[in-house]
């Protein structure tokens, strides 16, 4: 199980680190459009990423 957690964590952080590797603008400009956020959007985006991110996990598990 623990291997299962690392691997995920591994591919996480790849794919966080891609769009900084290949377009540092376009990755600045996201970031200037989510401070302008509340709190309770960025509190709904987190949501909607987990649920999707569970979602996945049950059709491909």
């Amino acid at each position: 199980m623990i291997d299962h957690l690392l691997l995920a964590f591994a591919l996480m952080l790849v794919l966080e680190g891609l769009l900084p590797f290949v377009a540092p603008n376009a990755w600045r400009e996201t970031f200037r459009r989510l401070i302008r956020f509340s709190d309770g959007q960025i509190r709904f985006i987190g949501l909607t990423s987990m649920l999707v991110g569970l979602v996945l996990l049950m059709i491909f598990r």
